[in-house]
């Protein structure tokens, strides 16, 4: 076929750029495999789409006055060119800009600094073709769209992972099918067919050529024989008595800044090679599972992030104790459980005595230690269903679900005895003294959480009018 016809049969991709980089940047990584048009005017780009009917077209979003999302809403209008696959792309800051892109009907979107194996990948994956799932069965569509329904709604990195590789096994001739993450030169095996849920299984990078082909090109390793083929000759005495005869490693590539480096892997005891059919459904299901781990990852940090943001909004800066608000959210939802089911409720107020004192003599950064380190001490002395809290400037709480009078009096005891006498760094052996008071539910037949607080705080300050550094019960 000369040079002129196979230019013909290559599939024409627009790249619609004000940045001259950039446009040459895509233009060479796409030169050899696509025909490829340019223009840095999206008025011009309509144009030249109506010419040429690309198969693909790639915006950036980052030019001035959103001509880029109009771009993008203007082909989706247009019943010549709705169909025409669209990927847009912005900085990484610009996540507005995503969204507006992907409203205005934009097939895909990636991120600069981009990187050209991910920009490749997902450019193969929008122009795939019908030709390309000929030599699939019956079965295997079936198993990609039951994959790709199954995975896409499981936020679990994990169970996608096991998921894939369980379903792979079942519906191609492979021996063994798994997924491997690489991180800082470890190779680890996150999901096989053959390995027990919940386990691990690190591989020596040196062991396995083949991983570190696909690593370092980004691109998908075909082994028909394991025996013959010049990549294994490193690792031939190793892989001399195996059963299986070819590999196919093929590389996750889907925003490695949010997934990380993963990797598809398949062993065959099959003579003949790698046929068409096995290589096409590890192509596409790497694919899928690309999309879903991203997405799961991406829902992974959200909720993380979210619980994060939760949790440090009711702890105190200081102590990381429970902070007051959100002790007397706690205490009004305990209290509606006294008046409920009747159960008891104890609550144990503190503060330090002459902390301003301290204060003045030593000065607040040392101030602040002494409270850090009551802290400490008061989470150690506090049972999981216990709260413990700093309610004000030198003013601690426990809040005691489920306790009587007793087993209340006999906690203010211990944190008493725990905390009177410490000696803290930095204040010259001076001796902490602090002054306890103890209330309970049932015993002093409270009427409200206010009430509950009331005499806590009544006993407290009951143990300073007798002379401080004692406990004294409402």
């Amino acid at each position: 076929m000369s040079k002129e016809q196979l230019k013909c049969n290559k599939k024409k991709i627009l790249i619609v750029d004000e940045e001259a980089s950039y446009r040459e940047l895509l233009r060479e990584a796409f030169r050899d495999n696509f025909d490829v048009i340019e223009t840095e005017s999206c008025k011009e780009a309509f144009s030249l789409v109506n010419l040429n009917m690309p198969e693909l077209i790639i915006v950036d979003l980052d030019m001035p006055d959103n001509k880029g999302v109009l771009l993008c809403e203007e082909l989706k209008e247009d019943s010549d060119t709705r169909e025409i696959p669209v990927i847009v792309m912005t900085s990484l800051t610009q996540k507005d800009d995503i969204l507006h892109g992907l409203e205005a009907g934009a097939s895909d979107y990636i991120t600069k600094p981009f990187s050209i194996p991910e920009v490749l990948a997902r450019v193969e994956s929008h122009l795939r073709t019908q030709d390309f799932y000929d030599e699939l069965e019956h079965k295997d569509l079936l198993m990609l769209l039951e994959l790709s329904e199954t995975i896409s709604v499981t936020r679990n990195p994990n169970a996608i992972l096991r998921l894939i590789v369980r379903k792979m096994s079942k519906i191609i001739d492979v021996d063994r099918c798994s997924i491997i993450s690489f991180s800082k030169e470890r190779l680890i095996v996150k999901a096989s067919n053959d390995l027990e849920k919940g386990r691990e299984i690190k591989l020596d990078i040196n062991r396995y050529p083949e991983l570190r082909a696909s690593i370092e090109t980004k691109k998908d390793v075909i082994i028909n024989d394991i025996k013959t083929n010049p990549l294994m000759a490193s690792v031939r005495a190793y892989t001399k008595n195996l059963d299986y005869n070819s590999i196919v490693v093929i590389p996750l590539l889907k925003r490695e800044s949010v997934i990380g480096t993963f990797l598809l892997r398949t062993v065959s005891t099959e003579k003949g090679g790698v046929s068409e059919r096995v290589y096409k459904l590890c192509h596409l299901v790497a694919n899928i599972a690309a999309t879903a781990l991203e997405n799961a990852t991406l829902y992974e940090s959200m909720k993380n992030a979210q619980e994060y943001l939760e949790e440090i909004s009711i702890r105190d800066d200081l102590t990381k104790l429970y902070n007051r608000r959100h002790f007397y959210r706690k205490l009004r939802n305990e209290f509606s459980r006294v008046e409920r089911y009747g159960e008891d409720l104890s609550l144990v107020f503190f503060d330090i005595d002459d902390f301003k004192k301290i204060n003045d003599t030593y000065g607040h950064v040392q101030g602040d230690k002494l409270l850090v380190q009551i802290g400490s001490l008061l989470k150690n002395l506090s049972r999981e269903c216990d709260l413990p809290a700093r309610v004000g400037g030198d003013e601690f709480a426990m809040l005691l679900p489920s306790t009587n009078k007793s087993g209340a009096l006999n906690l203010a005891q211990r944190i008493y005895k725990t905390i009177q006498g410490q000696k803290i760094e930095g204040l010259d052996n001076e001796l902490i003294s602090i002054s306890v008071g103890v209330s309970n539910c049932i015993d002093n037949k409270v009427k409200s959480a206010e009430e509950l607080v009331k005499l806590s705080d009544d006993a407290m300050y009951q143990s300073k009018m007798n002379g401080k550094g004692q406990v004294s019960q409402a």
